[in-house]
Protein backbone atom coordinates (compact mmCIF):
# COMPACT_ATOMS: atom_id res chain seq x y z
CA UNK A 1 0.00 0.00 0.00
CA UNK A 2 1.21 3.38 -0.94
CA UNK A 3 2.11 6.11 1.75
CA UNK A 4 3.83 9.14 1.60
CA UNK A 5 6.88 10.35 4.30
CA UNK A 6 7.22 13.86 5.37
CA UNK A 7 8.01 15.86 7.97
CA UNK A 8 5.08 16.08 10.31
CA UNK A 9 4.77 19.04 13.16
CA UNK A 10 5.17 18.56 16.16
CA UNK A 11 2.43 16.76 18.34
CA UNK A 12 0.51 14.19 19.65
CA UNK A 13 -0.97 12.00 16.85
CA UNK A 14 -3.44 9.52 18.26
CA UNK A 15 -3.30 7.11 15.47
CA UNK A 16 -6.61 4.50 14.48
CA UNK A 17 -5.22 0.86 13.36
CA UNK A 18 -7.57 -2.00 11.77
CA UNK A 19 -9.60 -3.77 14.56
CA UNK A 20 -9.23 -7.08 12.21
CA UNK A 21 -8.37 -6.69 8.87
CA UNK A 22 -4.97 -5.28 8.05
CA UNK A 23 -6.47 -3.48 5.24
CA UNK A 24 -8.84 -1.24 6.86
CA UNK A 25 -6.23 1.43 7.83
CA UNK A 26 -6.40 4.51 6.23
CA UNK A 27 -3.66 6.36 3.79
CA UNK A 28 -3.49 9.12 6.30
CA UNK A 29 -2.77 6.53 9.49
CA UNK A 30 0.25 4.83 6.90
CA UNK A 31 1.75 8.31 6.25
CA UNK A 32 1.76 9.21 9.79
CA UNK A 33 3.45 5.86 10.87
CA UNK A 34 5.91 6.29 8.66
CA UNK A 35 6.75 9.84 9.06
CA UNK A 36 6.64 10.58 13.60
CA UNK A 37 9.69 11.01 14.77
CA UNK A 38 8.56 8.49 17.75
CA UNK A 39 5.84 5.76 17.59
CA UNK A 40 4.70 5.09 21.06
CA UNK A 41 2.13 1.33 21.22
CA UNK A 42 0.07 -0.17 23.62
CA UNK A 43 1.27 -3.54 21.82
CA UNK A 44 4.73 -2.61 20.61
CA UNK A 45 4.46 -6.36 19.20
CA UNK A 46 1.41 -5.73 17.10
CA UNK A 47 2.78 -2.06 15.94
CA UNK A 48 5.78 -3.75 14.33
CA UNK A 49 3.56 -6.54 12.76
CA UNK A 50 1.09 -4.01 11.16
CA UNK A 51 4.11 -1.57 9.95
CA UNK A 52 5.61 -4.59 8.53
CA UNK A 53 2.11 -6.16 6.51
CA UNK A 54 2.10 -2.23 4.72
CA UNK A 55 6.20 -1.82 4.28
CA UNK A 56 6.34 1.17 6.86
CA UNK A 57 10.21 1.11 7.67
CA UNK A 58 11.03 2.16 11.17
CA UNK A 59 14.43 3.43 9.69
CA UNK A 60 16.41 2.99 13.70
CA UNK A 61 13.51 4.75 15.17
CA UNK A 62 12.17 2.94 18.41
CA UNK A 63 9.11 2.03 19.26
CA UNK A 64 8.16 2.69 22.55
CA UNK A 65 5.60 0.95 25.08
CA UNK A 66 2.60 2.97 26.59
CA UNK A 67 -0.34 0.90 28.17
CA UNK A 68 -2.27 1.01 31.34
CA UNK A 69 0.61 0.00 33.52
CA UNK A 70 3.03 3.02 32.30
CA UNK A 71 3.86 5.19 35.25
CA UNK A 72 4.31 8.68 35.05
CA UNK A 73 7.59 8.83 33.81
CA UNK A 74 6.67 6.97 30.61
CA UNK A 75 4.30 9.74 30.32
CA UNK A 76 6.79 12.93 31.26
CA UNK A 77 9.01 11.28 28.87
CA UNK A 78 6.87 11.23 25.62
CA UNK A 79 5.50 15.04 26.30
CA UNK A 80 8.92 15.67 26.43
CA UNK A 81 9.68 15.06 23.08
CA UNK A 82 6.69 16.49 21.77
CA UNK A 83 7.61 19.54 24.06
CA UNK A 84 11.07 19.47 21.96
CA UNK A 85 9.81 19.60 18.68
CA UNK A 86 8.99 16.10 17.88
CA UNK A 87 6.04 14.11 16.66
CA UNK A 88 4.76 10.92 18.12
CA UNK A 89 2.65 8.65 16.92
CA UNK A 90 0.22 6.61 19.32
CA UNK A 91 -1.12 3.13 18.38
CA UNK A 92 -3.57 1.11 20.63
CA UNK A 93 -3.68 -2.56 19.79
CA UNK A 94 -6.33 -2.16 17.79
CA UNK A 95 -9.41 0.47 17.10
CA UNK A 96 -9.07 4.28 18.13
CA UNK A 97 -6.85 5.03 21.26
CA UNK A 98 -9.41 6.08 24.15
CA UNK A 99 -11.97 4.28 23.32
CA UNK A 100 -11.71 1.36 25.68
CA UNK A 101 -7.92 1.67 25.18
CA UNK A 102 -5.19 3.86 26.99
CA UNK A 103 -4.37 7.23 25.32
CA UNK A 104 -6.31 9.27 27.64
CA UNK A 105 -3.71 10.52 30.43
CA UNK A 106 -1.41 10.96 27.36
CA UNK A 107 -3.75 13.31 25.83
CA UNK A 108 -4.55 15.22 28.62
CA UNK A 109 -1.04 15.89 29.59
CA UNK A 110 -0.35 16.97 26.35
CA UNK A 111 -3.05 19.85 26.15
CA UNK A 112 -2.43 20.87 29.80
CA UNK A 113 1.47 21.55 28.26
CA UNK A 114 -0.14 23.31 25.64
CA UNK A 115 0.95 21.04 22.60
CA UNK A 116 -1.04 19.72 20.05
CA UNK A 117 -3.03 16.89 19.34
CA UNK A 118 -3.53 15.44 16.47
CA UNK A 119 -6.24 12.65 15.76
CA UNK A 120 -5.59 10.11 12.53
CA UNK A 121 -9.01 8.87 12.43
CA UNK A 122 -10.31 5.07 11.23
CA UNK A 123 -11.48 2.00 12.14
CA UNK A 124 -14.11 1.74 15.30
CA UNK A 125 -15.59 -1.31 16.36
CA UNK A 126 -18.61 0.82 18.05
CA UNK A 127 -19.27 2.16 14.93
CA UNK A 128 -18.79 -0.88 12.98
CA UNK A 129 -20.98 -2.52 15.15
CA UNK A 130 -23.58 -0.05 14.91
CA UNK A 131 -23.91 -0.28 11.03
CA UNK A 132 -24.46 -4.24 11.10
CA UNK A 133 -26.64 -4.06 14.01
CA UNK A 134 -29.91 -3.22 12.03
CA UNK A 135 -30.60 -1.09 15.73
CA UNK A 136 -31.49 2.56 15.56
CA UNK A 137 -28.40 4.52 15.09
CA UNK A 138 -29.64 7.68 15.54
CA UNK A 139 -28.97 8.04 19.08
CA UNK A 140 -26.33 5.66 21.01
CA UNK A 141 -24.71 5.49 23.75
CA UNK A 142 -20.68 3.80 24.51
CA UNK A 143 -21.37 1.83 28.09
CA UNK A 144 -17.76 0.50 27.07
CA UNK A 145 -17.03 -2.93 29.72
CA UNK A 146 -19.34 -3.43 32.88
CA UNK A 147 -17.54 -4.43 36.11
CA UNK A 148 -16.92 -8.07 36.23
CA UNK A 149 -18.74 -8.46 39.34
CA UNK A 150 -22.45 -9.40 39.20
CA UNK A 151 -23.93 -6.60 41.58
CA UNK A 152 -21.78 -3.67 40.35
CA UNK A 153 -22.78 -5.34 36.71
CA UNK A 154 -26.58 -5.12 37.46
CA UNK A 155 -26.34 -1.79 39.21
CA UNK A 156 -24.58 0.13 36.29
CA UNK A 157 -27.16 -1.91 33.76
CA UNK A 158 -29.91 -0.54 35.65
CA UNK A 159 -28.75 3.10 35.59
CA UNK A 160 -28.89 2.66 31.61
CA UNK A 161 -32.18 0.92 31.75
CA UNK A 162 -34.94 3.51 30.66
CA UNK A 163 -32.00 5.71 28.01
CA UNK A 164 -33.80 6.15 25.15
CA UNK A 165 -30.58 5.28 23.09
CA UNK A 166 -28.97 2.40 21.26
CA UNK A 167 -26.38 1.12 23.93
CA UNK A 168 -23.17 -0.63 23.09
CA UNK A 169 -20.86 -2.41 25.31
CA UNK A 170 -17.37 -4.30 25.07
CA UNK A 171 -17.06 -7.58 27.05
CA UNK A 172 -15.04 -10.66 27.15
CA UNK A 173 -16.20 -13.85 25.65
CA UNK A 174 -15.46 -15.68 28.76
CA UNK A 175 -18.32 -13.75 30.47
CA UNK A 176 -20.83 -12.48 27.69
CA UNK A 177 -23.19 -15.15 28.83
CA UNK A 178 -23.67 -13.63 32.37
CA UNK A 179 -23.99 -10.21 31.06
CA UNK A 180 -26.65 -11.01 28.62
CA UNK A 181 -28.40 -13.33 31.67
CA UNK A 182 -27.57 -9.86 33.57
CA UNK A 183 -29.39 -7.83 30.84
CA UNK A 184 -32.78 -9.99 30.84
CA UNK A 185 -33.14 -9.59 34.86
CA UNK A 186 -32.65 -5.62 34.78
CA UNK A 187 -33.38 -4.76 30.97
CA UNK A 188 -36.21 -7.37 30.32
CA UNK A 189 -36.15 -10.46 28.03
CA UNK A 190 -37.70 -9.11 24.87
CA UNK A 191 -35.42 -6.07 24.43
CA UNK A 192 -33.97 -6.60 21.16
CA UNK A 193 -30.02 -7.06 21.35
CA UNK A 194 -27.24 -7.85 18.94
CA UNK A 195 -23.71 -9.63 19.75
CA UNK A 196 -20.94 -9.29 17.18
CA UNK A 197 -18.47 -11.17 17.41
CA UNK A 198 -15.17 -10.96 15.64
CA UNK A 199 -15.88 -7.94 13.31
CA UNK A 200 -14.08 -7.81 10.07
CA UNK A 201 -12.03 -11.21 10.88
CA UNK A 202 -12.22 -14.34 8.74
CA UNK A 203 -15.06 -15.56 11.19
CA UNK A 204 -17.21 -12.67 11.49
CA UNK A 205 -20.34 -13.69 13.62
CA UNK A 206 -23.39 -11.04 14.24
CA UNK A 207 -25.97 -13.02 16.17
CA UNK A 208 -29.68 -10.88 16.18
CA UNK A 209 -32.80 -11.64 18.57
CA UNK A 210 -34.28 -10.61 22.03
CA UNK A 211 -31.78 -10.80 25.11
CA UNK A 212 -33.58 -13.55 26.16
CA UNK A 213 -33.04 -15.70 22.66
CA UNK A 214 -29.11 -14.62 22.87
CA UNK A 215 -29.00 -15.35 26.69
CA UNK A 216 -30.14 -19.29 25.44
CA UNK A 217 -27.93 -19.37 22.13
CA UNK A 218 -24.45 -17.83 24.30
CA UNK A 219 -25.18 -20.57 27.32
CA UNK A 220 -23.19 -23.19 27.51
CA UNK A 221 -21.43 -22.08 24.66
CA UNK A 222 -17.26 -21.62 24.37
CA UNK A 223 -16.34 -18.36 21.90
CA UNK A 224 -13.86 -16.65 21.21
CA UNK A 225 -12.50 -13.11 20.16
CA UNK A 226 -13.68 -9.68 20.57
CA UNK A 227 -17.15 -9.13 21.67
CA UNK A 228 -19.47 -6.06 21.26
CA UNK A 229 -23.08 -6.35 22.70
CA UNK A 230 -25.72 -3.49 21.63
CA UNK A 231 -29.29 -3.39 23.02
CA UNK A 232 -31.93 -1.43 21.66
CA UNK A 233 -33.64 1.46 23.22
CA UNK A 234 -35.96 1.34 26.32
CA UNK A 235 -39.97 1.54 25.57
CA UNK A 236 -42.86 2.56 27.68
CA UNK A 237 -44.05 -0.02 30.20
CA UNK A 238 -46.34 -0.68 33.07
CA UNK A 239 -45.33 -1.57 36.28
CA UNK A 240 -47.64 -3.71 38.56
CA UNK A 241 -47.02 -3.33 42.61
CA UNK A 242 -46.85 -7.15 42.57
CA UNK A 243 -44.07 -6.97 40.05
CA UNK A 244 -42.14 -4.71 41.77
CA UNK A 245 -42.37 -6.11 45.15
CA UNK A 246 -41.33 -10.02 43.54
CA UNK A 247 -38.34 -7.92 41.84
CA UNK A 248 -37.07 -6.83 45.03
CA UNK A 249 -37.41 -10.23 46.99
CA UNK A 250 -35.48 -11.81 43.79
CA UNK A 251 -32.87 -9.39 43.87
CA UNK A 252 -32.83 -9.15 47.86
CA UNK A 253 -31.42 -12.65 48.23
CA UNK A 254 -28.06 -11.83 46.84
CA UNK A 255 -27.58 -8.37 47.07
CA UNK A 256 -28.13 -5.75 50.20
CA UNK A 257 -31.52 -3.68 50.68
CA UNK A 258 -29.41 -0.50 49.21
CA UNK A 259 -28.41 -2.45 45.89
CA UNK A 260 -31.41 -4.14 45.36
CA UNK A 261 -33.34 -1.26 45.86
CA UNK A 262 -30.96 0.66 43.07
CA UNK A 263 -31.29 -2.37 40.49
CA UNK A 264 -34.79 -2.16 40.88
CA UNK A 265 -35.42 0.98 40.56
CA UNK A 266 -33.51 1.25 37.34
CA UNK A 267 -34.61 -1.75 35.76
CA UNK A 268 -38.51 -0.23 36.54
CA UNK A 269 -37.97 3.30 36.00
CA UNK A 270 -39.08 4.11 39.51
CA UNK A 271 -38.03 6.70 41.79
CA UNK A 272 -35.00 4.61 44.31
CA UNK A 273 -36.26 6.53 47.55
CA UNK A 274 -39.76 4.75 47.14
CA UNK A 275 -38.15 1.75 46.03
CA UNK A 276 -36.19 1.77 48.99
CA UNK A 277 -38.58 2.63 51.55
CA UNK A 278 -40.48 -0.95 49.70
CA UNK A 279 -37.69 -2.44 50.25
CA UNK A 280 -36.40 -2.02 54.23
CA UNK A 281 -40.39 -2.54 55.04
CA UNK A 282 -40.27 -6.06 52.91
CA UNK A 283 -36.93 -7.10 55.07
CA UNK A 284 -39.07 -5.86 58.19
CA UNK A 285 -41.43 -8.29 56.77
CA UNK A 286 -39.65 -10.73 56.37
CA UNK A 287 -37.34 -10.59 59.74
CA UNK A 288 -40.55 -10.49 61.45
Amino acid sequence: MNFVKQRLAPGLYFVTTPIGNARDITLRALDVLASADVIAAEDTRTARKLMDIHGVPLDGRKVVAFHDHSGQAVTDRIIGQVSAGQSVAYVSEAGTPLVADPGYELGRAAIEAGLDVIAAPGASAVLTALAVSGLPTDRFLFAGFLPSGATQRDTELAALRDLPFTIVFYESPKRVHDLLVSMCKILGNDRDAVVARELTKKFEEISRGTLSELADAFDGRSVKGEIVVLVGRAGARVVEDMDIEAALRDAMQTMRVKDAATAVAGAMGLPRRQIYQLALSLGKEDDG
